[in-house]
């Protein structure tokens, strides 16, 4: 039971998405801002970093190409960009400290550079046309706030969920602020 506990979370958390994104885009004003929710993103970068590299690479190639299919039908986008940032996540905690606060900063900039490629990709295939200040003002810097907020809510049941799996020889000091 256990064992299941992590993809389930990841698998509640990727239908948990599309609900979110129904509130965006929001009307502030004369201005539209996209949200765009990155739960299950959020999640598997804490699992690469308090769980395993593995698992969350595994899991971030399975629920990539979930993406892939019912969201967007361009095959290899998410599933390759998610197991990428779980190992980027990975390598960066390696060499700096490891506690909440880095994680979520981490966590913060992956979710920047995540939409940043899907913007490049989608401007580089000519599937948008929207041009980089509008990108930065009407959908990253929403997107970036919004889950940073999202974050600091869930960042400890984040942490909570994954850290009571692991046994006490796969405890690292440093894990806890």
């Amino acid at each position: 039971m256990i064992r299941l506990l992590i993809p389930a979370i990841g698998l509640v958390l990727f239908f948990l998405e599309p609900v979110f994104g129904l509130f965006s885009p929001l009307h502030l004003g004369d201005d539209y801002y996209y949200v765009v929710p990155r739960f299950l993103l959020m999640y598997l970068i804490f699992v690469s970093i308090y769980y395993s590299r593995k698992q969350a690479v595994l899991y971030g190639l399975f629920f990539g190409l979930l993406y892939d299919v019912f969201f967007i039908d361009i095959i290899g986008l998410y599933s390759f960009l998610y197991p990428m940032l779980c190992l980027m996540a990975a390598e960066a905690v390696k060499s700096i400290q490891q506690n909440l606060l880095v994680t979520t900063a981490l966590t913060i900039g992956l979710i920047a550079l995540f939409e940043f490629v899907l913007y490049q990709f989608f401007v580089l295939i000519s599937l948008t046309s929207m041009p980089l200040p509008v990108f930065l003002e009407t959908r990253l810097v929403p997107t970036v706030m919004t889950n940073f907020v999202f974050l600091i809510m869930l960042g400890w049941v984040f942490r909570s969920a994954i850290l009571p799996r692991l046994t006490e020889r796969d405890k690292l000091p440093g894990l806890y602020l």
